[in-house]
């Protein structure tokens, strides 16, 4: 049967696949519409499968907190290209997984991946980007914070954002300082005794190894990576870095001349290429 172009677009519209995919799977299924929208997803499977061995390393990372200010929520959704990253479309399909996410406060990605948009599955909905994109999409990372007051950031591009969560409200321009802080600094957790074991160890392991590779005495080796180690807290945790706008104090001090009893009580950074 002749497809028209109005049908074709009217598809496209529904689908956001290509013109000619779209005149194929109504041509494939004599015009019917429902028919011709599990052709296209089930050629995203197919095509999805292929592009399973490829690198997906281009893609958005967005964060958003709820209403109540009290959940917030980081994913990061890749794909293979920056041209695909850009894309209105798929920019917008991402933002639709995070409102998503937003809405139902799932605990963990699997739980994000089965909950349902218009009846299908996220899982599925990823699939078919590969279908529209022709390029491998998946959702790579997702984090979330419950806490008395949340504050997320996007940096321009979004390929970088954060999520921070307070023991209690605070002022906006505080909440934005410190996500700021932690999308700028990398800290690697909020303080020292927050730092977990393994990652302590590792840095002592790595100081004592060059600290003996420059022929220092064995008795002096653990007093040596003990200063290294205290040098890694001021440096990588959150409350211990010099505070980007204050270079002349710390976050924490930061924080306690605005607030003394506010306390940090999680965040979450995710970085494009990380």
């Amino acid at each position: 049967m002749a497809i028209t172009a109005a049908e074709v677009n009217k598809l496209r519209q529904m689908t956001g696949a290509g013109m000619m995919d779209c005149k194929n799977a109504l041509v494939e299924n004599d015009g019917d519409f429902d028919k011709a929208i599990d052709f296209l997803r089930k050629k995203g499977q197919k095509l999805a499968s292929k592009r399973a061995d490829r690198d997906a390393n281009e893609g958005v990372v967005i964060a958003k907190t709820n209403d109540s200010k009290n959940f917030a929520a980081i994913i990061m959704i890749n794909c293979e290209t920056d041209f695909v990253a850009k894309n209105e479309l798929f920019v917008n399909f991402c933002n639709s997984i995070l409102d998503l996410a937003i809405e139902k406060m799932p605990k963990s990605e699997d739980e994000l991946k089965a909950l349902t948009i218009n009846g299908i599955t996220v899982a599925d909905l990823l699939t078919d980007q590969t279908g529209k994109t022709g390029e491998k999409v998946q959702l790579a990372h997702y984090h979330f914070i419950e806490s008395p007051m949340c504050v997320s950031y996007i940096h321009h591009g979004s390929r970088l954002a954060t999520i921070v969560g307070f023991s209690k409200s605070c002022n906006e321009t505080l909440g934005k300082d410190i996500a700021m802080q932690i999308a700028s600094m990398a800290p690697v957790a909020i303080d020292k005794t927050s730092v977990p074991a393994d990652v302590i160890e590792k840095e002592l392991e790595i100081y004592r190894d060059l600290i003996r590779q420059e022929g220092k005495p064995e008795s002096m080796v653990e007093q040596i990576a003990q200063g290294k180690l205290n040098k890694f807290f001021k440096d990588s945790t959150l409350l211990n870095q010099d505070f980007i706008k204050e270079g002349k104090k710390t976050v924490e001090q930061y924080i306690k001349d605005n607030d003394s009893d506010l306390k940090v009580t999680a965040f979450k950074r995710l970085m494009l290429g990380a």
